[in-house]
């Protein structure tokens, strides 16, 4: 796999989210990045400040939607949108930096308010050509 990149599907009245990577932390990366793409364009928001996350769950799987959560719920509670992620795996534990800037709506034009990541459509694997997908369906 050559570059990481995000991707929306559809699913009903909701929105799917994808990260493909060439490591397991990219796929990741890229799932947040179309988080933040549902609700903006990512290119809008400027990585001015910088806030730490860490989860932890019992599989990969599990890990994807409780760092969407975590991201959803920041986004809440601090008003901000993130456009850029770091991410570390390591035994289902992950830490991550995240880049965003407080929300203003005439600049940001949000779309939609994300209420959290399902378990619908939920997977995380190894392509056939060695990269990762991370996905699964945000409520809208």
């Amino acid at each position: 796999m050559d570059t990481a990149r995000w991707e929306h599907f559809s699913h009903q009245a909701d929105v799917g989210v994808r990260g493909l990577g060439a490591t397991l932390e990219q796929a990741f990366e890229q799932a947040a990045l179309a988080l933040t793409a549902v609700i903006t364009d990512p290119a809008t928001v400027v990585h001015g400040e910088m806030i730490r996350l860490s989860c932890e769950a019992p599989d990969a799987e599990l890990l994807l939607v409780d760092w969407l959560n975590l991201l959803i719920y920041e986004m809440a509670t601090r008003n901000m949108l993130f456009s850029r992620f770091e991410v570390h795996l390591e035994d289902n534990r992950l830490s991550a930096q995240a880049w965003g800037e407080a929300l203003e709506t005439a600049r940001h034009h949000p779309a939609v308010e994300v209420k959290g990541a399902t378990y619908t459509e939920l997977k995380v694997a190894r392509q056939s050509d060695g990269g990762w997908l991370a996905q699964t369906v945000v409520d809208v």
